[in-house]
């Protein structure tokens, strides 16, 4: 319907600059008189006004055009590219058309969510990483940094976590390798999760930490809190990036120092990607058993070289990183996305070999290939735990989960 003095989007958009020219507290019920108020909204039934509002508000305090989109439980990302929207429900992204105005309008609406962070964006600061109070990771990017920009990059969070029958719903995990993902948990072997980004990690995470028993506590060390586990005592601890003056910052590995003064059960850290990892290996190898986390490597291949480069800069020598890999670390879960979604494609093991004792990764269980040379060995480490052997290991366990001698005789065998 067509208000005297332009259309309602000129009339929201009058609303817009008054409050924004004012300063006043945006509420839902002031921005229902500021709209009423402005000339040719007489004509305007209650529920065109009423929309409006709704409309103006999600502007002034939420993410605008965008508020919708984040709302959908089947999207995982929102990105803006200048006035362009991209998103992805779970299977590569797709445009959609929303109307988020000129570049100058992304640019206050980047500027709105920074602030609600507690953060600042402008052209002496012209990027941002941080976290909405919903939880939703905004980043963003300004020109002249942003060439063609501004850009955002939102990621949604989710309230509610999968269970592991959830995933084999959703034939992220086959039921025989659910099983396999219990007992490793209710083994307490030390785990991490391995992909590419948006592969998965921090959802498979989730799931097996809400596999722990309800009498551990789980400590969590993140840089932004992202697990949100199905147990009963779960403490999470997050970094902290230095304000605006460039003090206060609080690491990774600051955190992770505190966690071991708050007898974890189960110490995880939601993604290693800097020195704090051998702060992790420290922890694990200091009696935390079952501890967790996520790592960036394409392939399991790719993990060693990955801890390398990490290890290397919290100063630890190449020798040593392998050493503590060793005694810290048992399993490795590689999720990757596919045109089908997100899927587990292989349980493997870090062990040692050769004569410099180097750390090496051998398969367990491979989706498509079934058991793998470390099947055997895999399944002793379940068995000395006293836990049951899951049937997907019991063919291939023989004499070496019999013995104890599988893992043994898988390293020799790689060396």
């Amino acid at each position: 319907m067509t208000a005297r003095g332009g259309q309602p989007h000129d009339l929201a958009a009058r609303v817009r600059r008054r409050f924004a020219a004012d300063g006043t507290a945006v509420t839902p019920a002031a921005v229902v008189s500021a709209v009423r108020a402005e000339p040719g909204a007489a004509v305007l039934g209650d529920t065109t006004v009423l929309r409006m509002a709704s409309r103006v508000h999600h502007d002034l305090v939420g993410a605008g055009p965008l508020a919708p989109l984040l709302a959908d439980s089947e999207v995982t990302d929102v990105l803006v590219n200048g006035a362009e929207v991209w998103i992805d429900r779970g299977s590569g992204l797709s445009p959609v058309p929303v109307p988020l105005g000129t570049p100058d309008d992304v640019r206050r609406l980047a500027q709105r969510l920074a602030a609600a962070c507690g953060r600042r964006l402008d052209e002496g600061s012209p990027y941002v990483d941080a976290r909405l109070p919903d939880g939703t990771r905004l980043h963003a990017v300004l020109p002249p940094v942003a060439t063609t920009g501004p850009y955002l990059s939102l990621r949604t969070f989710r309230q509610h976590p999968f269970t592991l029958d959830d995933l084999v719903r959703h034939r992220t995990v086959s039921r025989p390798a659910a099983v396999l993902l219990a007992a490793v948990v209710a083994a307490r072997l030390a785990y991490l999760v391995v992909g590419g980004t948006g592969s998965g990690k921090t959802t498979l995470l989730n799931t097996l930490l809400g596999l722990v028993p309800p009498t551990e506590r789980i400590v969590l060390v993140e840089d932004a809190a992202e697990l949100r586990p199905l147990h009963p005592h779960v403490v999470g601890l997050q970094a902290r990036t230095s304000n605006v003056e460039g003090a206060g910052a609080v690491g990774l590995s600051d955190l992770v120092r505190q966690a071991l003064r708050m007898r974890p059960d189960r110490l995880v850290v939601g993604e290693c990607r800097g020195a704090e990892v051998v702060d992790l290996l420290c922890a694990l190898n200091t009696g935390h058993e079952g501890g967790a986390g996520t790592l960036h490597a394409n392939t399991p291949t790719d993990v060693p070289a990955r801890l390398e480069a990490l290890g290397s800069l919290g100063g630890l020598p190449r020798p040593a990183l392998h050493a503590q890999v060793a005694a810290a670390l048992q399993v490795l879960l590689q999720v990757r996305r596919t045109d089908a979604g997100r899927v587990l494609e292989a349980v493997c093991l870090l062990l040692p070999a050769g004569p410099e004792r180097l750390v090496t990764v051998v398969p367990a269980w491979s989706r498509g290939r079934g058991v793998g040379p470390a099947a055997s060995a895999l399944a002793t480490l379940i068995a000395d735990r006293a836990v049951p052997v899951p049937p997907l290991l019991g063919a291939a366990s023989g004499s070496g989960a019999a013995t104890g001698s599988g893992r043994q005789e898988i390293a020799r065998g790689t060396s």
